[in-house]
């Protein structure tokens, strides 16, 4: 049987009541002694259940209070699983955006949750389409920062070439921060088909050949960082490492521990939509919010196979990517299995698939996607690049208004899309900044003019720009708005 302190005390008063008057003065001294001290030890008690509740109050405040501010969930917590009960919507994020890794969908959602939610985007200044990539960012290239336009940035997600020190300048400090990698193989085979107009690709008939010709490769030519550790070179480091190089490991343990210290979570190309479903979990959003369908992805006829031998040369040539991948990939599934579980991955993935298929099945005509040459509306046609063939998607006619305007949000390529955010965002801000471009091409030579009215538009089409160019155009900028 469990007393209570109210229980103790009723217990203590019957026993002094019932026993009647005493005859012996001394006796009765030394019970109504005792029924005293009973009393104070029952006001103790009572005191201290009170304490206890107060603070148990103050700590499930307090962690409350944490929650709703937003503190980034620690990814190898199992207690970070979504419960609408303990934990509340992450909407304070970075993500960085690494090249041909599947992060255009990635940046898709992102949009899709920030303007269904009316978040502020931390968007490139101008008409730039990236973070002034390749350049090592700088909190001046957001637009609205520098003037103190904009008080407060949700999401930051195009492309950039990271720099924590000037991100954070920019971000809050409960900020979420994550990226994803693909494996060296299948990512350089991407870029050589997609970048195949630099200059470090532009004279190898095949992938294989740019690998057996690597001494001719020239970090100093425009763009060449793409052809080499491409991912080291996007989170900040020196991407010049092959395996034979003396400082390999150490270089390769470096930048793993700077990216531990610097991000919440890394997710893996190869399997997207277990990355979803971790993420989902981490940031506590919904199945809805991280349905995607791909975009930025290539025709199966513009990709080729890799021979082992082939593999190998990839890995020696592009070691440091290797070393990233092997440790983030090995963590990925640390994550998986303490913050999801394996079955339940098995489950949501399943649902996520399922929920995929149902809105491919709404939205899109013929129910995937198309080569270009098969697109009927401009405005959801993808930037083509290279020699690569990207697709895109038509979308049914018959769709309601509704029904259609989340249709062509999940199938808008990212250049439409950030210039439908910058509209959004600063509506004035952008006719001011096309006026001032077509006035500033007055002042410049033709290549600089056309470079600059071509700034972060596709690669191929840019790749003879000068390096000053990224310096003109935010000079224009500063000077017309």
């Amino acid at each position: 049987m469990t007393l209570t302190a109210h229980s103790l005390y009723e217990t203590f008063t019957f026993t002094s009541q019932s026993q009647g008057p005493q005859r012996n003065f001394s006796g009765f001294s030394s019970r109504y002694v005792r029924t005293r001290k009973r009393r104070k030890l029952l006001w103790r008690l009572l005191l201290l259940l009170l304490l206890c509740f107060v603070l148990r109050t103050f700590v499930i405040n307090r962690h409350s209070d944490t929650a709703r501010r937003g503190v980034p969930p620690d990814p190898n917590s199992v207690a970070d699983v979504p419960n609408t009960a303990t934990c509340h919507p992450q909407s304070h994020i970075v993500f960085l955006k690494t090249h041909k890794t599947a992060s255009s969908t990635v940046l898709n959602i992102l949009y899709r949750y920030g303007e269904s939610r009316n978040l502020t985007f931390a968007l490139p200044v101008g008409q730039a389409m990236h973070l002034f990539y390749p350049k090592l960012f700088e909190s001046h290239f957001v637009e609205g920062f520098s003037s103190g336009r904009v008080k407060e940035f949700h999401i930051m997600c195009n492309h950039m070439r990271f720099r924590k020190a000037e991100v954070a300048k920019v971000m809050p400090e409960d900020t979420f921060y994550f990226s994803i990698i693909r494996h060296p193989v299948t990512m350089i085979e991407s870029s050589f088909s997609y970048f195949k107009g630099i200059p470090a690709f532009s004279n190898s008939r095949s992938l294989e050949d740019f690998l057996d010709n690597t001494n001719n490769y020239k970090d100093s030519a425009p763009w060449s960082f793409l052809a080499h550790n491409n991912l080291a070179f996007d989170f900040g480091f020196d991407h010049n490492v092959t395996a034979d190089a003396d400082d390999h490991e150490d270089k390769a343990k470096r930048a793993v521990a700077a990216i531990e210290r610097d991000f919440h979570l890394i997710l893996v190309s190869e399997y997207f939509d277990e990355s979803m479903i971790l993420l989902k979990h981490v940031l506590c959003w919904s199945l809805e919010d991280v349905v995607s369908f791909k975009l930025n992805s290539r025709s199966n006829r513009t990709r080729h196979q890799i021979s082992p031998n082939t593999a190998e040369k990839i890995k020696r040539w592009n070691a440091l990517d290797w070393s990233l991948y092997l440790h983030f990939n090995a963590t990925f599934w640390q994550k998986v299995e303490s913050v999801v579980g394996r079955e339940q991955m098995k489950s949501e993935v399943s649902q996520l698939r399922e929920l995929q298929d149902k809105l491919a099945n709404t939205c899109l005509k013929g129910g995937g996607a198309v080569d270009p040459s098969q697109m009927k509306d401009a405005g959801l046609m993808p930037a083509q690049s290279g020699t690569a063939v990207i697709q895109g998607y038509n979308l049914k006619p018959d769709l309601d208004s509704q029904t259609r305007t989340q249709c062509q949000r999940l199938t808008t390529p990212e250049l439409q899309y950030t210039e439908r955010l910058k509209s959004l965002q600063f509506p004035v801000q952008q006719k001011q900044v096309l006026q001032c471009v077509r006035t500033a091409e007055d002042g410049f030579n033709e290549p600089t003019s056309l470079a600059l009215t071509e700034y972060n538009w596709p690669v191929t089409r840019v790749m003879d720009r000068p390096a000053t160019v990224h310096d003109l155009f935010l000079e224009c900028v500063k000077q017309c708005v």
